[in-house]
Parts: C-alpha cells; structure tokens; sequence
C-alpha cells in the first residue's frame, strides 16, 4: 500500500468535509449574494462556516474574507497593503513561500524597497534584527508563522508587539501553521490560510482582515466578501473549508501529539539506519510537530523523492510550488547551506492518516533507496 507522507504540499479531504459539501455540489445551488430562499439557504452556510474558520485562527467573523486559497490571499495581503498606503518599504524573510516571495518581488520591480530580515542556522527570525529594519516608510511586515519546507514556527507574538509598537501592519502566512499548531489572529493586521492544507478541499483559502487596515482589492465585481474579494462564493468549497475548520480545532492537541511521536521516530529511525544524514532547520524545538527536512550527503533531494516514489512512498525535496524546478532551496541557502547542499534537503511530513508502521517502511526504504543511489555513485567511471 503507498504511503503518503506529504502533507504539507496537500493533506487528504476528510470525509465529514466532503459529506458537508455534497449538499451545495447536488441540491443547494443558490448564489449566497441572491435573496431567495435558496440564495439564503447558501448564504447561511457560507456564514456558518465563516464562524468555524475564525474559532481556528481566534478572529472575529467579520474579518475573514474568503479566497481561492493561501496563493491569492498571501497576493491579496502584500498587494493589497502596498498599493493602499503612502509608503513605499516591505520587510519580509529569505525563507517565505513563493505566493509571499514573488508579490513582493514584482513590487520591487515597481519601484518599492524591500528589506530582508536575516534568519539563523534554524530558520528564526531575531526580534533584534526585525526592530532594526522598522521605520516610518514601511508600509507592510510579512512573515509566515511556520516555514513550509523546514517546519520552523517564528515567535509571531515578539514579532507582532514590534510591528504594533512601530505602528506597521504585520501579515502572517499562517498556510502552513493553521490546524496543526495554536494559532491566533490577536495584534495581527493580515493572516492568511489555506483549507487543502487541513483537511478541506482545494481552491480555498481565507484573509482574515482585522477592520481598520486599508487594503485594495484584487478582483472588482460584486462587492463580494467585504469589498475585499468580488466574484460569486465557492459556496461548496467554503463549506468543506469551515467543517476541516471545525475538527482541526476539536482535534488539535492529539493531532500534534500524535505527529511529534512520528516525526521524532522517523528522525531517530533514520540516524540509526543511514550514513551522514543531516537534519535541516530546528531539532524539534520550535519546529511544526508533523514536518521533518533531511539531507543525505551527496544524494540529490530529487532523485531520492522520484526513487521513493517508485517504492510507493510519497515525500518532497520542499514546496510542491517549485517541484521540478532543479533549482537549490532558498530556504536551505538562507539557512546557510551552499548551492548544492541545499539541493539535497528531503521533506517528511505527516498528517493524520500516518501510522507507526508507516515510519517504520519509510526508514526500511529510505535506507535501502539511499545505499543503492550511493553505491551506484560509488561505481560509476
């Protein structure tokens, strides 16, 4: 049977999510912005999940914006701020997601600064070195809450005291943190999710907006959501997204609990078992309890994730969003890796489907997988 161990790029659609989104994909096909009954019926739902997405992330209902997903509301946030405000500087990290990345890049290429805040051996971000790069002229500090490919959880609370003490609005890419850890949008100007990364379905995400922050909308149309997002609700989409809400806040400390057993017994399982391996970002303190990154010394990440997938076992050399890219991580060279060893990093990430039995035959064919690429290596003239 294949084991999936993938999570972080795409975690399975729960069956209670599916079973909720069935009634708007057959029967309940009302335009929730109409106002007969049908478009009540809709209305109600898509309010309902509403109330389910801010209990996760600790926010008034009012401030979440539903999107297409972590994509359009890490651009909806970045541009939204930028273009809305006098100011012309954004401060972010060299290991944010390429949805937070290139918005920023292009607003360079318009004529903004962007300062980066550098990270340790670990992926944190220093408060010291955060306060340093706030003045005036920022218009936006944006920050993931937890690093996809390495797992590192930053101190959001030290962060968002600096940014609120300088009078800056503070985005957090929460895609990666919401529903596995405790998150919260207290002092936080901007916080994005994602439902498909928590069990929900893909194509949806949320912004929560806390009111006050002036933001330009992307999309213009029907007013939808706020203003902040026109176009006709996924109404289906949001409903699977708010009951994935529902059950990662039920199920929030025993899903943590049960991945740290996981990822710390494929950690121990894999030192045991291969050569020169080389763990990546933090040793478990201050790390997402379900992610772990490896390196193999001189075994490509790509070629060890292609080789896997032969023995049915599915990971990842980072983000699904660059996969193929044959291109060194700019998390792993922002860590301090060189180019090629930052090509090397493998991602193990575990989700609520994962058994200790899957650990088990991800070590057994790791360590086969690894010793034959290096013998192979070994051999070759």
């Amino acid at each position: 049977m294949a084991i999936y161990c993938d999570h972080n790029a795409s975690s399975p659609l729960r069956p209670e999510a599916l079973a909720a989104m069935l009634l708007f994909l057959r029967e309940e096909y009302g335009n929730a912005s109409s106002v007969h009954a049908a478009g009540s019926r809709a209305r109600c739902a898509v309010e309902d999940a509403r109330v389910h997405v801010a209990a996760l992330i600790g926010a008034p209902a009012a401030e979440v914006a539903f999107t297409s997903g972590g994509t359009e509301s890490n651009n909806l946030a970045v541009f939204g701020v930028a273009r809305a405000s006098q100011r012309r500087t954004i401060v972010t990290t060299p290991i944010e997601h390429s949805s937070v990345r290139e918005p920023i890049d292009a607003l360079r290429a318009d004529g903004y600064t962007v300062r980066e805040v550098r990270v340790d051996s670990a992926g944190r971000v220093a408060p010291a070195e955060l306060a340093a790069r706030l003045d005036d002229s920022v218009a936006l500090v944006s920050i993931g809450w937890a690093n996809n490919e390495v797992g590192t959880i930053q101190a959001i609370d030290d962060i968002a005291a600096l940014c609120a003490a300088r009078g800056v609005p503070l985005h957090v890419d929460a895609v990666q943190a919401a529903g596995k850890i405790p998150v919260h949008a207290r002092g936080i100007a901007l916080l994005s999710i994602s439902a498909h990364k928590l069990g929900g379905p893909k194509g949806v995400g949320a912004l929560c907006v806390r009111r006050g922050i002036p933001l330009r909308p992307l999309l213009l149309g029907g007013g939808q959501e706020r203003g902040l997002r026109a176009g006709t609700e996924n109404v289906a989409g949001i409903v699977g997204m708010g009951e994935a809400c529902r059950l990662a806040a039920a199920e929030l400390g025993s899903f943590g609990e049960g991945c740290v057993a996981l990822r710390d017994a494929l950690w121990n399982g894999l030192r045991a078992a291969v050569p020169d391996v080389l763990r990546n970002g933090p040793d478990g303190v201050d790390c997402l309890p379900n992610t772990l990154n490896v390196s193999f010394a001189g075994v490509r990440g790509e070629a060890l994730v292609a080789a896997l997938d032969l023995d049915d076992v599915a990971v990842s050399s980072g983000s699904a969003c660059a996969a193929g890219a044959g291109e060194p991580s700019h998390v792993l060279m922002a860590l301090g890796r060189n180019a090629d060893a930052a090509r090397d990093g493998v991602r193990f990430s575990f989700g609520r489907t994962n058994t200790m039995a899957d650990v088990e035959c991800i070590v057994a064919a790791t360590a086969r997988t690894v010793q034959r690429i290096r013998d192979a290596q070994r051999s070759a003239p």
